[in-house]
């Protein structure tokens, strides 16, 4: 059974830091992208940002604009995990942070494209 289990979440003020990691277990995911998405309360589920690498193992991270710059995402694929390093966290980034995997080495920012999803982890940025 395929499982994706977010942790790191939590209540930070603005300005703060938060790490949020994505244990993947049931099959390995080293060779397809890896995605995160947030949904605030009342509105649709976003891309954040997602990880892919080609066969040559060279790494390419994409982002959505409002966290460029201050959001790193990142994979160790031995221990089948993917990261999100959330730097000068604003209240507008309050949300559940879902991890997501779309089999293959094709990015997308769309989640209808991903195969796997996580339970979600909240976050909360007070001002």
């Amino acid at each position: 059974q395929v499982q994706l289990v977010e942790s790191g979440g939590g209540l930070v003020q603005a300005g703060g830091s938060l790490r949020l990691s994505c244990a993947a277990s049931g099959r390995s995911f080293n060779t397809d992208v890896m995605g995160w998405f947030r949904q605030a309360p009342g509105k649709e589920r976003k891309f954040v940002a997602c990880i892919r690498n080609d066969a040559s193992g060279t790494y390419y991270a994409d982002y959505a604009d409002s966290v460029k710059g201050r959001f790193t995402i990142s994979r160790d694929n031995a221990k089948n995990t993917v990261y999100l390093q959330m730097n000068s966290l604003k209240p507008e980034d309050t949300a559940v942070y879902y991890c997501a995997a779309r089999l293959g080495r094709i990015a997308t920012i769309s989640s209808g494209d991903y195969d796997y999803w996580g339970q979600g982890t909240q976050v909360t940025v007070s001002s």
